[in-house]
């Protein structure tokens, strides 16, 4: 084999896990209009209630070998991670009733920039330069994304619920991380799945929502939304065990790009300033980890 070959055949540097999680974003970019559809027959409460529960029940018939072997601290981290999930998801779908699944999906992605900052508030880890001009750019991009003048940033209730809802993810990715190593993997996502349904259901009485008619629609959205999120969860748990938080994050900024197509081809058309923000926020979750290539190629060579 020359030389050139031996090189090109080294350019593919994606392992396994990290082929998984673009799958992941692929399949995650299409849910934003999914849920949007599904709102029309369901409150958002319900719908996460049910998208989960039969998540968590695809999840546990894949996982029924291992899930005797509970132990207290997976039951915890489920639980951790399952009131994250709940936040994130219920703030998101709250959010779909008056924004675009376009919109939402790329403030969603705001997640990716709030990592670092995150993990310099519970890690006590300094975000680096590039970490900071990537905040920078995200922020830009939610104020062209949200604001109806160039320069102005007026979050509406929707926008709002969905930027702390992707706090909530935020949080999320980190906690996977914390015990991804020490826990299995499968019985943790069950745990998560239920968790999460669980909450939304005790949240119903709480806001008032109803329990809706009984909707094939519905049915069947929650029942391909719940495989996907089972399918989802139980990748995270498992490609994030060798991926850090924030390359896995930096793998998850595909997701608004293929809501924005998907968006796009179901007729949803952003404003340009809505879409160059849009962009922005993808460029700064790109541009935040930049550092870590740097970092790693300075420490090979030292």
């Amino acid at each position: 084999m020359s030389h050139s070959q031996q090189e090109s055949s080294r350019l593919p540097t994606l392992s396994r896990q990290e082929l998984a999680l673009i799958a992941v974003t692929m399949v995650w970019g299409g849910t934003f209009l999914a849920v949007q559809i599904a709102l029309t027959a369901s409150g958002p409460l319900f719908f996460v209630a049910l998208r989960f529960a039969t998540a968590a029940l695809l999840a546990a018939l894949l996982s029924l070998k291992v899930l005797r072997g509970l132990t207290l601290r997976e039951l915890w981290a489920g639980a951790s991670i399952g009131v994250c999930i709940f936040f994130g998801y219920a703030l998101q779908t709250y959010g779909l009733q008056t924004i675009s699944s376009s919109k939402s999906a790329f403030i969603t992605a705001m997640y990716v920039p709030m990592v670092p900052l995150l993990q310099w508030c519970v890690l006590k880890r300094p975000p680096s330069l590039m970490s900071w001009i990537g905040v920078t750019l995200a922020f830009v991009g939610l104020v062209l994304l949200t604001g109806p003048d160039a320069g102005t940033l007026e979050l509406g209730k929707g926008e709002l619920l969905t930027l702390i809802g992707a706090l909530s993810i935020a949080v999320e990715i980190i906690l996977i991380s914390r015990f991804a190593g020490s826990v299995d993997s499968r019985r943790v996502t069950v745990v998560q799945l239920a968790f999460t349904s669980l909450l939304a259901l005790l949240g119903m009485p709480i806001t008032g929502e109803p329990i809706p008619p009984f909707s094939w629609l519905l049915v069947g959205i929650a029942t391909a939304m719940g495989l996907a999120s089972a399918l989802i969860q139980l990748t995270m748990n498992w490609a994030q065990k060798s991926v850090s938080p924030t390359r896995a994050t930096v793998i998850y900024a595909g997701e608004p790009v293929w809501a924005g197509i998907i968006g796009r081809i179901a007729g949803e058309r952003l404003p340009g300033l809505a879409l160059l923000g849009g962009a922005l926020i993808v460029a700064g979750v790109i541009v935040s980890e930049l550092k870590f290539r740097v970092r790693r190629g300075r420490r090979a060579k030292d």
